[in-house]
């Protein structure tokens, strides 16, 4: 690269947006689309960059253009697909008590190890699913009692 053009790309630093969108005009002849700065400044200086070393040859340029006629384009990117690693994260609204979904909680009852599964949307007890906790310790005791009390979750040890 020429010190002319090395120079220019240095002086894109100082420019604001607004600058490089107009130097992205000129030297592209279509309106840029973009307003993120560093996106535009780095379209620019390849320019810069291609113009002063000779750009694509005229067989690139065909090929390009023959390769880029026969796909679709897409203008935004595709959106992300949620992964299983996802929907293990706790909700917004999840009540601090709780471990997160996928977390087991253990008791001691009458001589048994009791485990709780703790899912996104209420929890599992013996292959049953429940909405709350004091669901469950009911289930467990047959009488009404605080499922956090219970299991004692959110108390001071």
């Amino acid at each position: 690269m020429s010190p002319e053009t090395k120079l220019k790309v240095a002086k894109l630093s100082d420019l604001t947006i607004g600058q490089l969108a107009a130097k992205y005009e000129k030297l592209f002849g279509e309106k840029c689309r973009s307003r993120n700065r560093r996106y535009v400044h780095r379209r620019i200086a390849w320019k810069l960059q291609a113009d002063d070393e000779g750009g694509l040859s005229e067989q690139a340029i065909l090929r390009a253009t023959v390769v880029a006629g026969e796909s679709l384009i897409r203008l935004t990117p595709p959106k992300s697909r949620k992964s299983k690693k996802d929907e293990s994260k706790v909700p917004e609204k999840w009540d601090s008590r709780l471990p997160s979904p996928g977390n087991l909680i253990e008791r001691q009852y009458k001589g048994q190890t009791l485990h709780v599964l703790v899912l996104t949307e209420g929890f599992e007890y013996d292959g049953e699913r429940y909405k709350s906790l004091t669901a469950v310790a009911r289930a467990i005791t047959g009488t009404h009692c605080n499922g956090f009390h219970f299991f004692k979750l959110g108390q001071a040890k």
